[in-house]
């Protein structure tokens, strides 16, 4: 009983440890789902009001972007830039026969497809073609052409946005949630032209050269921020006037966020596991003890101490390694069965690698070694005459 109440803390630290770290694994992946709808080297140019007077404009100036911006930005970084797309923001009422709904619609380039993540089911997505010819056609999400066409196929069909028809070319999905599908996409020189032939656009988005690493991405998109701010006449040190993000902050702080979630993970599973091992030692000591006369028994019958100690040690390992097995596998089988049908946007499929069992297997055998190190020094000192004169 004593054994298996000690062996028992072991294999509890293991269990703990094994979950800590896929519950830190949990939370990491819920955070990079959250933006897997989107390329991981993507950009955001967003402009805002100024919160500083500078070059000879007041404050709470309202900055607009126009396609002169996107273009600038495309020509100017060829190397730089994979994909590039402006974005306008607006709203419809689309109309098919006697169905209705109000969409949010965004008018964009081509390339915006590839940036977005936008998943074609059928049909196609609009090119630069028709870009250029301003043509009426639109890419429905998948909830919307379910909403207005129901059980009809909507391709080549022609629906009505805000009273102006638009052909269907395409259906798409998007790994995002459901609103992500209750959207409508177009080209973005037709929305202008019917908004008043305006040059203005909402947004820019793009995606960095991929073989960019975190230091060179950022980089590049302070590059961007101080770029824009001198063409817009924005203090540099306004963040209200325009603002540049990129995805590769995100994912910096939210690795570093993790880093520390483990580091605090394997500090707590090691103090719980050095508990165990404290244990284990007490017994083995206790152990060794009461088992004097045996020990005194060997050493007459000429038994190195070489021999002793591989017998404690053999011992604690053996009591430790099953103890550790136990929790470990136990662990396992809860994370199996139970972490693949966790999805939530803050935490998503906790779960352990193969690296993480041998690393804790590895841990299990060195914890049983120092349990029994300290016992089995002083069993093989045992003197035979002093260890059969024992009572």
């Amino acid at each position: 009983m004593r054994t298996f109440l000690t062996g028992f803390s072991v294999g509890w630290a293991i269990f703990i440890l094994v979950m800590l770290l896929a519950s830190v694994n949990g939370m990491q992946n819920g955070f990079t789902n959250q933006f897997n709808d989107d390329a991981t080297n993507s950009i955001f140019i967003r402009p805002g009001t100024t919160a500083e007077a500078y070059g000879g404009f007041e404050a709470g100036r309202r900055i607009q972007l126009k396609n002169d911006d996107y273009e600038y930005l495309k020509s100017s970084f060829p190397k730089d830039i994979e994909y590039i797309s402006s974005r306008y923001f607006t709203g419809t009422t689309a109309r098919y026969k006697a169905e209705t709904g109000s969409y949010s619609v965004q008018a964009v380039h081509p390339d915006h497809q590839i940036i977005e993540k936008t998943l074609i089911t059928e049909g196609r997505f609009f090119n630069d073609a028709d870009v250029q010819n301003r043509a009426k056609v639109a890419v429905l999400g998948r909830k919307v052409a379910e909403d207005l066409f129901k059980d009809e196929e909507p391709l080549g069909k022609f629906v009505e946005f805000n009273g102006l028809p638009f052909r269907v070319i395409g259906i798409f999905t998007d790994d995002g949630d459901d609103n992500a599908e209750r959207r409508i996409y177009a080209p973005i020189t037709t929305y202008q032209r019917i908004y008043g032939n305006t040059n203005i656009i909402n947004q820019v988005v793009l995606t960095y050269n991929p073989t960019y690493d975190l230091t060179r991405a950022l980089e590049f998109s302070g590059k961007l921020e101080d770029l824009m701010k001198r063409r817009h006449k924005v203090a540099p040190e306004d963040q209200a006037g325009i603002n540049v993000w990129n995805y590769a902050e995100a994912f910096d702080n939210i690795s570093s966020f993790t880093t520390v979630l483990s580091a605090i993970s394997i500090g707590v599973g090691f103090l719980i596991l050095i508990a165990g091992i404290v244990g284990i030692g007490n017994i083995m000591v206790f152990t060794i003890k009461e088992r004097t006369k045996e020990i005194g028994v060997r050493k007459a019958l000429g038994a190195q101490p070489k021999q002793i100690i591989n017998l404690v040690l053999l011992e604690s390992v053996f009591i430790t390694a099953i103890s550790g097995f136990i929790g470990l596998i136990f662990a396992w089988i809860i994370l199996s069965v139970i972490g693949p049908t966790i999805d939530t946007p803050a935490f998503s499929n906790p779960s352990v690698s193969l690296s993480t069992v041998i690393t804790a297997t590895i841990i299990l055998i060195v914890a049983g070694v120092l349990a029994g190190l300290i016992p089995a020094i002083k069993a093989a000192n045992v003197k035979p005459i002093v260890a059969l004169s024992d009572k």
